[in-house]
């Protein structure tokens, strides 16, 4: 089974966000943009919630938001129940990720991380497996 991926950004995250679908499809992925499809300023929360709502109804099994700091689309996302978006700044974290919380969204600060290492963060969590065990128990205490 192929693994789909919703992916959206804000105005900040636009030109890295476009790199990140063409990198994501030449590995093979299904991959649906959510917008926004220029530079002019957007509201991140209306381009995460489309996001997130996908993932929620599992339309797609992986979605990846970027805004400036990436803690907008992080927050509104998680707003999200069954949505576990992680913001991630290097591979460690998006490692963990996946093995401790089972995020199925990754956030990125897209003024802060480049897209060669939004790259590898996104090649390293696709890699990994859930843990379970004593993470499953913390995670059920989530929602």
């Amino acid at each position: 089974m192929s693994v789909t991926i919703a992916i959206g950004s804000d105005h900040a995250g636009f030109d890295q966000k476009k790199i990140l679908v063409s990198f994501l499809e030449e590995k093979g992925y299904t991959v649906h943009d959510f917008g926004t499809y220029s530079t002019d300023s957007v509201d991140y929360p209306d381009i995460a919630h489309q996001v997130a709502d996908s993932i929620q109804k599992k339309e797609y099994d992986l979605g990846v938001l970027l805004c400036g700091s990436g803690n907008g689309v992080a927050i509104t996302a998680n707003r999200h129940p069954g949505v576990r978006a992680a913001l991630c700044w290097n591979e460690a974290i998006a490692r963990l990720a996946k093995k401790h919380t089972n995020a199925n969204i990754l956030c990125f600060p897209a003024r802060f991380v480049s897209v060669d290492d939004m790259q590898q963060m996104i090649s390293a969590f696709l890699g990994e497996v859930f843990e379970h065990g004593r993470h499953e128990k913390r995670i059920g205490k989530i929602e």
